[in-house]
């Protein structure tokens, strides 16, 4: 079992922090980058690393397990216990490809990695409006 998740928070963002943790749980799952059996970081290593309220990390953690995509272990820590991973996501995934293709030219007209995810996030914000408007708290 492997502990593979980084959390990244942005407090300006406008989401409440301990949803910030979920979607970036999700989004790893859905890439593949957490799978089944593995271990999440406990909540004082989380608020270490992030300076979050260790409880913050907790809520997270009982809305992934709410949501059966965690589990807590009594003594052994939260561990994934499903994946997100779309049947077709490796390198022949249509979607993959294109968003692949996409990146390519927003990198050869000069947007930064970070310019180019704002513009993704600002798309996707406006395509899906009902999760972005998931209230805060």
């Amino acid at each position: 079992m492997k502990t593979v998740v980084v959390f990244r928070i942005d407090k300006r963002s406008g989401v409440a922090t301990y949803l910030q943790i979920v979607r970036q749980v999700e989004q790893a799952l859905r890439m593949g980058a957490l799978e089944e059996g593995d271990r999440l970081p406990t909540a004082a290593q989380v608020a270490a690393d992030t300076r979050v309220n260790p409880n913050t990390t907790l809520k997270a953690y009982r809305e992934l397990e709410r949501a059966g995509l965690a589990e807590v272990r009594q003594g052994a820590g939260t561990f994934i216990t499903r994946s997100l991973v779309p049947a077709q996501t490796g390198s022949e995934s249509p979607l993959r490809a294109s968003l692949a293709v996409w990146l390519d030219e927003a990198r050869s007209q000069g947007l930064s990695a970070q310019e180019a995810s704002a513009l993704f996030e600002s798309v996707h914000a406006a395509v899906y409006p009902v999760e972005s408007a998931r209230p805060a708290g």
